[in-house]
């Protein structure tokens, strides 16, 4: 397995945003999605903001890999389904980094709907 670079990590884990495509079974990716990424120690999360349901959240479950950009980097990942005791970490994290949008707009990524669709980023 492919590790994180330092250098992506710290970039990455300091973008506002972050783009993530899913790939489709033909193997092109599909169009890039606009969201959020936070950093917990040596890893990547995303959430889908809308929920479990969200399009993009399930294509990228069924998918299993895509392509994240940010900040200059741009890696193939594998979209990997993290722990639930990761949980607190990764909304501690979006809370530190989020919180000056206010109570409404980050609360659609630490709620416990929220929480249940987060996704580890793995580097390949």
């Amino acid at each position: 397995m492919t590790a994180w670079t330092p250098d992506e990590l710290s970039r990455i884990g300091l973008t506002t945003e972050l783009e993530i495509a899913s790939r489709r079974a033909d193997g092109s990716l599909r169009p890039y999605v606009t969201i959020w990424v936070v950093r917990a120690g040596e890893d990547l999360y995303v959430r889908s903001a809308y929920g479990y349901d969200n399009p993009w959240f399930q294509r990228a479950l069924r998918s299993g890999e895509g392509r994240i950009r940010a900040s200059g980097v741009e890696r193939d990942v594998t979209f990997d389904t993290p722990e639930p005791a990761i949980a607190g970490r990764v909304s501690d994290a979006y809370h530190a980094k989020y919180d000056r949008h206010g109570p409404g707009i980050v609360g659609t990524v630490v709620s416990p709907e929220a929480a249940r669709s987060t996704l580890r980023l793995v580097p390949r």
